[in-house]
């Protein structure tokens, strides 16, 4: 299945301040090739990821200059939603498993 990842880049005038929220490395590389090859500032958007998962990844990110939003679910019925999440996918459960170890 291929991936497209596309946005509009408020510094001209079009579009809106973009949030990319995913885990996912090659996302994030083809999101990376695209800000290059249409010399968008690294301003006009910003990764959004959950606290905990792909810390390196989220590290790495900053470190490079991009913004990075790290979500982190709170209050009482944080657990819920969590569970709520993964039974949405069921391959989350095996995404956020073996990603906790490459922090």
């Amino acid at each position: 299945m291929k991936r497209v990842v596309t946005f509009s880049n408020p510094a001209n005038g079009k579009g809106v301040f973009c949030g990319i929220a995913t885990h996912d490395e090659a996302i994030v590389e083809q999101m990376r090739t695209f800000v290059r090859e249409h010399n968008i500032d690294k301003s006009a958007f910003e990764f959004q990821m959950l606290y905990g998962v792909r810390r390196d990844l989220q590290r790495r990110l900053a470190a490079e200059g991009f913004g990075v939003r790290v979500y982190v679910p709170f209050g009482p019925e944080w657990y819920p939603y969590f569970m709520r999440r993964l039974a949405e996918r069921p391959a989350n459960v095996i995404f956020l498993a073996k990603n906790f170890f490459k922090n």
